[in-house]
């Protein structure tokens, strides 16, 4: 899609995993479908199953079916006012200022979006199993992550909250106060006995 059909520079949604989870939602409203139509009270079971049994069946097949749907809500946004990530429930909208990056942890089934803090967002939205679709969309992410951010956000930036061994004075290296120095234990372990 472009940008004047949807107001943001790129939009992501998973391929493959949209693919299977439709047709999995098709499986379960078939399931209780056939269910519901299968299943009838009498005979020598002792189950007695009227219309409305038949209905619940259905209905639950419904609200089945609405769950495994959901999963075809995954969406990543990326515009001129941030980034959008849409997971299964809820959005979240991160202003620029605060992306740290897209990657793709070892191993990992989708992406994540860094946060400052070592904070993450999962984006399921780009996923490991798309292939080069999903290379395609860390490239454009990153094109619009440069053109966004002036090339002023860096890997380990945490806003400027945290500088590396600044604690103030409060720790310093090797410095316990006195009770222990270097091999002296106090007596307490003696190599020789």
């Amino acid at each position: 899609m472009t940008r004047d059909e949807t107001g943001w520079d790129l939009e992501v949604r998973p391929e493959k995993m949209r693919r299977w989870v439709v047709v999995a939602a098709v499986v379960v409203m078939a399931i209780h479908i056939f269910a519901a139509l299968v299943l009838r009270g009498g005979g020598d079971t002792g189950v007695h199953l009227r219309v409305v049994d038949q209905i619940a069946i259905l209905a639950i097949g419904v609200v089945l079916t609405g769950g495994v749907l959901l999963f075809t809500r995954p969406r990543l946004r990326a515009g001129a006012d941030g980034v959008s990530v849409r997971n299964v429930v809820a959005e979240r909208h991160i202003p620029w200022t605060d992306v740290r990056g897209l990657f793709f942890d070892q191993g990992a089934p989708w992406a994540r979006l860094e946060l400052p803090f070592d904070e993450y967002v999962p984006v399921v939205a780009i996923q490991a199993r798309d292939g080069e679709r999903a290379v395609d969309a860390l490239e454009r992410f990153r094109e619009l992550e440069s053109r966004y951010t002036g090339g002023a956000v860096s890997d380990n930036d945490d806003g400027g909250a945290v500088r590396r061994h600044d604690d103030g004075g409060a720790v310093r290296r090797n410095d316990d106060g006195g009770a222990v120095r270097g091999d002296d234990d106090g007596g307490a372990v003696r190599g020789d006995d």
